[in-house]
């Protein structure tokens, strides 16, 4: 609460009355009525002048001139924070713009939108018609950018699958700025990969990959979270892993999957572990880990019960056995299972024709 009231004393530049409103609320902060009237009355006058700006092309200038004074405003509105005036404005240049790289800048300006409001709709919407657009014909450059505004939202939705095949097919060619920094992107790319990919690929895109590589140096931490990993350095990984949930929890977009991500990459870590292995001790596992016997025990029963690992535990032996699935007998079960769902979305469907 402190550091944000120091935020609104300050007044940086962009003055967001709405977020204000709504920040106080959530924070239950009195309002400073003399801070939030001089923000309104430099937005009033900021958009005075670009009203004018635009007044001024369509009388005097030519179409592109015009699209561009409309760009400007929707910009600063969106600066600003007001969502509902910057969807209105954006819907107004978007009639009015013909070319297809100037359509595709406004839908990637209305998920950025999206992104900050955290509506799915805005940027689905216009996700698909962007998509569309470049099927159309749109340039390297947007094709790119819309690869990394993709995978942005597939893992926003927990899609870490797709979100690591967008981000990987542009680490060379990142252009998008205007989302994130470089070096935001390329933890992203470091967080889906490390759960979506399997070790082969792993290796062939990320520990062998020039362009991540060169980058490594000012990311300590992602370095120390591959290599653990990679390397079986199973203690390090665990607390490279601890420093992630922070990172995770301090970002907008993978907070709501934190828990989900961590205890992911726990069972991955287990797995590769235990893969090495026909048998091991309790023991030796927790050594490995850097944890006691009582949590590895504790851990390990947990994700046994709902599947997540192949091994089971002799409590009295004190040791582990790993479970190996035969790929043919999974195959085989899992056919019989979809099968049956089948058949039952068949007589379901056969009685709604019968009636």
């Amino acid at each position: 609460k402190q550091w944000y009231q120091r935020r609104v004393a300050l007044r940086p530049g962009g003055f967001m009355t709405q977020l204000y409103r709504d920040v106080s609320s959530d924070l239950k902060l009195t309002l400073n009525n003399s801070v939030l009237e001089e923000m309104e009355a430099k937005n009033k006058e900021e958009l005075e002048k670009l009203d004018q700006s635009i007044e001024n092309a369509e009388k005097n200038e030519g179409e592109s001139e015009v699209r561009e004074a409309m760009v400007k405003k929707c910009e600063y509105l969106t600066l600003i924070g007001s969502k509902e005036e910057s969807l209105k404005m954006l819907k107004v240049t978007l009639d009015k713009t013909n070319t297809t790289g100037h359509k595709l800048d406004l839908h990637f300006h209305l998920i950025r939108l999206g992104f900050f409001f955290n509506d799915n709709k805005i940027i689905t919407t216009n996700l698909d018609k962007a998509k569309e657009l470049i099927e159309l014909g749109g340039d390297w450059d947007r094709r790119n950018r819309l690869k990394v505004y993709s995978g942005l939202y597939a893992m926003s939705v927990r899609n870490f699958q797709e979100a690591a095949d967008n981000f990987l097919d542009t680490v060379s060619t990142f252009t998008s700025y205007e989302l994130m920094d470089y070096l935001t992107f390329i933890k992203y790319a470091i967080i889906s990969s490390m759960l979506a990919l399997d070790r082969k690929d792993l290796t062939k895109k990320v520990v062998e990959g020039a362009d991540i590589n060169e980058v490594l140096h000012d990311l300590p931490l992602f370095k120390s979270y591959i290599y653990s990993l990679y390397n079986a350095q199973y203690a390090d990984f665990f607390e490279a892993l601890g420093e992630i949930e922070g990172f995770l929890k301090s970002d907008s977009i993978l907070a709501p999957h934190t828990n989900y991500y961590v205890r992911e990459m726990r069972i991955r870590s287990y797995a590769q572990l235990l893969e090495s292995y026909s048998s091991l001790t309790v023991n030796y596992m927790a050594n490995s880990f850097g944890v006691s016997e009582k949590f590895i025990d504790r851990e390990l029963s947990r994700f046994i019960t709902t599947g997540a690992l192949n091994a089971k535990i002799d409590k009295v032996g004190g040791i582990i056995q790993t479970n190996r699935p035969d790929k043919k007998n999974w195959q085989y079960q899992a056919v019989i299972k979809q099968g049956d769902l089948l058949l039952n979305r068949i007589q379901k469907l056969s009685r709604v024709i019968t009636i």
